[in-house]
């Protein structure tokens, strides 16, 4: 069983002798999915995990990056894969680098790859160890967050200038900017 909930800030209290970790639920849908997580959870241990919170992008962005990568791949000569997989690449912050042992680094590469089109592993060669290489692994834009997506976004304008075409003009591109802002704030 598992559930999601937002807060902005967490504190420690002391009851009983236990230390327990306080979470404010400021919005009634969080509220709701801890109530029903705490009377429906069997007695048996669970594991929280805490992460900072990430807006998610819109659509409506994904579908103009991918438009824009469609007339840009046909232009260039390559397909839409290749276009989106370079573009993975240049976005900076959506990757780990692993050491792993020669022996599992195939397997490694195979099951993050498996994850879709642009989870994308880069052998970087042998590591200062012996038997060990380095492995750069990507995350794909599914997982992006909205200063990421618009990063790739504007990778992909960028591109698009160059080679003669035809993008949203700035006004229209900041609306489509504002308008996935205003719906991820809500989320």
């Amino acid at each position: 069983m598992t559930t999601t909930i937002k807060f902005q800030k967490a504190s420690v209290a002391t009851f009983d002798g236990k230390e327990y970790l306080m979470l404010p639920l400021p919005e009634y849908e969080d509220k709701i999915r801890a109530r029903k997580f705490a009377a429906e959870a069997p007695d048996k241990p669970y594991v929280a995990e805490i992460k900072r919170y990430r807006r998610k992008r819109s659509l409506d962005a994904n579908a103009y990056f991918w438009v824009l990568t469609g007339k840009l791949a046909a232009v260039v000569g390559i397909s839409k894969s290749e276009a989106y997989r370079e573009y993975v690449r240049n976005i900076g912050d959506n990757f780990d680098v692993y050491k792993v042992l020669d022996d599992a680094k195939d397997r490694l590469m195979q099951v993050w790859e498996s994850r879709g089109e642009g989870w994308i592993c880069d052998d970087l060669g042998a590591s200062e160890f012996e038997g060990w290489s380095n492995v750069i692994c990507y995350r794909g834009s599914s997982t992006y967050d909205t200063r990421q997506m618009s990063c790739l976004i504007d990778l992909v304008i960028f591109d698009c200038k160059e080679q003669g075409i035809e993008t949203l003009p700035p006004d229209q591109l900041t609306r489509l900017k504002e308008s996935w802002n205003a719906h991820e704030q809500k989320n």
